[in-house]
């Protein structure tokens, strides 16, 4: 994966992001002129908020109180229109609700690839593989008489014909997916070009 695919994906997630917001915002909007008692509520716990901050800051502790019960208030009534209007959700709606369609997530203190992101690389870089034809590409249709029966070894690189290797290779592959779980198997590893013999 080289990082412009990387770039292009987070550009597609803020869109989507600013997409569900902006839905968000005229869902509200038309929320707020069918209800306008829902938008003053909104608009005085806004206010209060600002205004605890204010109160923290001058450390007055008497005043947070009274502060935080109002919003509190304001929050319930809130909550109650909600639920008579049947109204479920005013905030965006977004793809992942891990991440909020950015991407990343806060795991431990660390910020991490949210597993769609990750899900979403290894789809392109699957689709860049060609091997999208898995049903009719297995071992079930794979065949060995396209490789040679000469032995050469200046030509392969090999003491035995490209088809001796070749099925060396798949019963090594073979016995690789057979012990798959077990923790004890090694790992493959392919290299070179591909070609045909």
């Amino acid at each position: 994966m080289d990082n412009s695919t990387l770039k292009s994906l987070l550009q597609e997630y803020e869109q989507k992001r600013i997409k569900a917001n902006l839905i968000s915002e005229q869902n509200k909007k038309e929320l707020y002129i069918k209800y306008p008692r829902l938008e003053e509520i909104e608009n005085k716990i806004n206010l209060l908020s600002i205004k605890k901050i204010k109160d923290i800051l001058s450390s007055n502790k008497n005043d947070i109180q009274i502060t935080e019960q109002s919003i509190k208030k304001l929050q319930e009534e809130k909550e109650k229109i909600l639920e008579e209007k049947n109204i479920t959700n005013l905030s965006p709606v977004y793809e992942c609700n891990f991440c909020n369609d950015t991407g990343y997530i806060n795991k431990n203190g660390k910020t991490i690839m949210c597993h769609c992101l990750k899900q979403k690389l290894f789809n392109m870089e699957y689709n860049k593989s060609n091997i999208g034809n898995i049903e009719n590409e297995n071992y079930s249709t794979f065949s060995s008489k396209y490789y040679s029966d000469e032995i050469n070894e200046s030509k392969y690189g090999l003491k035995i014909s490209p088809r001796e290797n070749i099925e060396k290779i798949k019963k090594i592959s073979e016995n690789f997916i057979n012990n798959f779980d077990n923790p004890e198997e090694k790992n493959l590893l392919f290299t070179g070009d591909t070609r045909t013999w």
